[in-house]
């Protein structure tokens, strides 16, 4: 069997239903190859889309994302991609073509040493350069990727290798040496942590997108229902605890909700599941949390004390060890901490001012109102990604797809066209801003031609929004690199790529025109102008604590 088709072969057994990609004659093989077995193949317009849109239906349905490019600028042009799941920790397989073994180092036409530049921004990567290897090398890649903390793994193919027979088999399984992330959490550890639960009086649980990737929501649910322990997420974890309930405290940090940072900044201790301590959360590092004790529930033993002493380490898969603390778990005496909560809520809720133009905000409010919050949420990165994690309600998990830890612009179109490949039966949006739905523009075509129906909310601000807003408050205003001059008609552009295209410019008109293009069968992009100047707040400024955030409200 030539290792074109026993990668093909993998691939199917792996269950791969859908690869997102771009030709190229280092892929030519695998691509001939692709007439003979049932995967479907979405031909995207550029290869930065193919690693997004594959990301989007990693997060969306919990499976691996597998895209293809060729050698040289194909797989450089992944990069980005394969970086912004590395920082969330998504399940990829990116398949990058080769030039031939003997060819590798001598400079050779689209030649680009594809290993070494992923090697730090992939949990593994492969240069195959036997073919007997090759099945083993797939069969390792997709249990890499998705076993223990996930994350990206990279496969280079040589043409020559593409093309070479073996005998080899592929295998049934996985034998990696040293490999084995651990699941189960220690007991001791875990009665630690009941105890702890037990003691305490003003407990916060901080849910990071470790609950998400392992599947833990209904045990975290549990956990709260006999514990009554409020809740606070990252932005990685939106919707794995409904932010409708009395016990959310909404997201937390730099953009996060001022009771949820008050909560962090009084709380005698933080139970932190799946989430990794980031600048964005916790603000300035000696001034967190300095009442509380801190767990720390991950799969990844070497996020545990990187950022923050940890007083009750717990390394294991979160859904197993909140099963097993749910057995043993009893509440602390919090009713007085609730009442506090409750308190800061009513006092300091989320709000913004209606100036007469259309307030961002209140678009992001519509798209809940027209869908019932039933839908698939995609966001660019900036202004639009804060204003849909603060006014869009998210009550269950993967229903919230943004790049967090790189924040990656141009990530959420192609994520949603992802996403609805996954679920073809369900509303798909991707809120953005004007200067970020350019970065993939291009994969308008993709949805058209694939009759995905997408539909885009564009937060027209005029701005490069969340640049803008610190120049503004903290240069003097100086607005260099910000103002967005000669953006395009965005319902002309809309209709050159075969889809609808609507401009909304009064308040009135946001919620029918939402109703309308979610009535339409294909792509829709909205053309929302909104508020020019408009800031995202509580702000937390760089360097200050997390209680020292900027209302924007006096």
């Amino acid at each position: 069997m030539k290792g074109a088709k026993l990668l093909l072969e993998g691939l199917v057994k792996e269950g791969v239903e859908v690869i997102f990609g771009y030709p190229g004659g280092a892929v030519i093989d695998i691509f001939d190859e692709f007439h003979n077995y049932p995967i479907r193949f979405i031909l995207t317009r550029h290869e930065q889309g193919a690693v997004h849109a594959a990301d989007g239906y990693a997060r969306s349905s919990g499976r691996v994302g597998v895209c293809i490019a060729t050698s040289g600028p194909g797989g450089t042009n992944l990069v980005t991609g394969i970086a912004t799941a590395y920082m969330d920790s998504v399940p990829l397989v990116a398949l990058t073509g080769q030039v031939p073994t003997a060819m590798i180092g001598n400079d050779a036409f689209q030649e680009a040493d594809i290993v070494g530049i992923t090697r730090p921004i992939t949990k593994h990567n492969y240069l195959v350069t036997d073919v007997d290897d090759l099945g083993a090398i797939v069969k390792e890649a997709f249990h890499i990727a998705a076993s223990g903390r996930p994350g990206p793994v990279l496969i280079d193919l040589p043409k020559d290798v593409q093309q070479a027979a073996t005998r080899r088999p592929y295998p049934k399984k996985a034998e990696i040496a040293g490999y084995k992330p651990v699941l189960q959490g220690h007991p001791r550890q875990i009665r630690n942590l009941a105890e702890a639960i037990a003691a305490a009086r003003k407990p916060v649980l901080y849910v990071g997108g470790g609950v998400v990737a392992s599947g833990a929501s209904g045990e975290l649910r549990k956990l709260v229902e006999k514990t009554s322990i409020p809740v606070t997420t990252t932005l990685m974890a939106l919707g794995v605890f409904p932010e409708t309930s009395p016990l959310s405290l909404g997201m937390l940090g730099m953009h996060g909700t001022r009771y949820a940072n008050y909560a962090m900044s009084d709380a005698d201790l933080i139970i932190a599941a799946g989430a990794r301590f980031d600048d964005r959360i916790t603000g300035k590092i000696s001034e967190f949390a300095p009442h509380a004790r801190i767990a720390h529930i991950d799969i990844d033993p070497t996020s545990l004390k990187k950022n923050v002493r940890v007083d009750v380490p717990v390394v294991g898969d979160v859904r197993m060890v909140l099963k097993e603390l749910n057995k043993i778990v009893k509440p602390g005496k919090c009713g007085p901490w609730l009442k506090q909560i409750r308190q800061w809520k009513k006092e300091f809720p989320l709000a913004y001012r209606d100036t007469g133009k259309i307030p961002p905000q209140y678009v992001v409010e519509q798209v809940f109102k027209a869908t019932g919050g039933d839908a698939i949420i995609c966001t660019e990165v900036g202004q639009n990604q804060m204003w849909t994690a603060q006014f869009y309600p998210f009550t269950e998990p993967r229903t919230f797809l943004s790049s967090g830890g790189l924040g990656t612009m141009g990530y959420g179109f192609p994520a949603a066209i992802g996403a609805q490949v996954a679920f073809p039966g369900r509303t798909v949006i991707d809120i953005a801003g004007d200067g970020s739905i350019q970065m993939n523009i291009q994969e308008l075509a993709t949805a058209v031609v694939n009759k995905l129906p997408v539909k885009v909310v564009i937060l027209n601000n005029g701005y490069l929004g969340m640049v803008r807003q610190w120049q503004e408050l903290f240069y003097k205003k100086r607005y260099a690199g910000t103002v967005l001059e000669g953006n395009p008609d965005f319902v002309k552009l809309a209709e050159a790529y075969g889809a609808r295209g609507f401009r909304v410019e009064e308040k009135k008109a946001v919620l029918p025109t939402l109703r309308k293009a979610l009535k339409h069968p294909g792509p829709v992009l909205m053309d929302f102008l909104v508020a020019g100047e408009e800031n995202v707040f509580p702000m937390v400024p760089a360097g200050a604590s997390i209680r020292q955030m900027i209302s924007g409200m006096a």
